[in-house]
């Protein structure tokens, strides 16, 4: 694991590249939102 000390500073690929993983993360979550709707809908309401 790198300390703050050793990183160095992003590169565009590296930008471009955790642009794409959040925007996945955020595509699967409302995938599993919309395909378990009902089991969201009733934690909602207890």
């Amino acid at each position: 694991m790198a300390t703050e000390e050793g990183v160095e500073p992003e590169s565009p690929l590296d930008e471009v590249m955790a642009d794409i993983r959040q925007e996945l993360v955020r595509r699967v979550a409302a995938a599993d939102r919309d395909e378990n709707r009902d089991v969201y809908d009733a934690l909602e309401d207890e």
